[in-house]
């Protein structure tokens, strides 16, 4: 799958779980999303709020003022990526939003044949517009990268081990021509 000299290239650091929130940003005309990822990073103030469920919504409160050292925004992949085991999958793996069947999920898809399956990494738990919170699968996890013992601002969704193939996919195969 990936060589061993990649998995060994960067680690990955545990954060507070509960400081950090994925989020599909709508896009345009909102008929697109993609992921941000959003990090309290002090209680100065609150940068995002969460209302309802399935799906629930989330208010950017970042976006209203100077978020410098109370809040973190990761909104591309140069904030974020893959991760599964020891293994970055940053150059073989892509994180998109995709509305499907009445959720909206989050998926890591391969960028290359052979690297591995296509797998749901977070959904919205059902169909809404705006910024909707996603919720992490079973066994995914945030991380922050480290490299030489130092820790680094991008950060990783991440898995212990690959999941069953069976079991990556929503119930029925995604259908990417609605991709946003």
């Amino acid at each position: 799958m990936v060589p061993a000299a990649r998995a060994a290239l960067f680690q990955a650091r545990d954060v507070k779980g509960e400081s950090f929130i994925l989020v599909a940003a709508p896009i345009g005309d909102g008929s697109s999303a993609q992921l941000n990822i959003y990090e309290q990073r002090s209680g100065a103030r609150p940068c995002f709020a969460v209302q309802g469920a399935n799906p629930a919504q989330v208010n950017p409160l970042l976006s209203n003022f100077d978020f410098t050292g109370i809040c973190n925004r990761f909104i591309d992949a140069n904030g974020y990526s893959v991760r599964v085991g020891a293994a970055d999958l940053a150059t073989v793996y892509r994180l998109s939003v995709i509305k499907d069947k009445g959720d909206t999920l989050l998926m890591a898809l391969p960028t290359k044949a052979g690297v591995g399956p296509e797998m749901v990494v977070a959904r919205s738990g059902g169909a809404g517009s705006g910024f909707l919170l996603l919720v992490p699968e079973p066994g995914w996890t945030i991380k922050r990268r480290a490299f030489g013992g130092r820790t680094l601002g991008h950060v990783y969704l991440q898995r212990d081990t690959w999941p069953d193939a069976a079991r990556s996919t929503a119930t029925a195969p995604v259908d990417r021509k609605r991709h946003v």
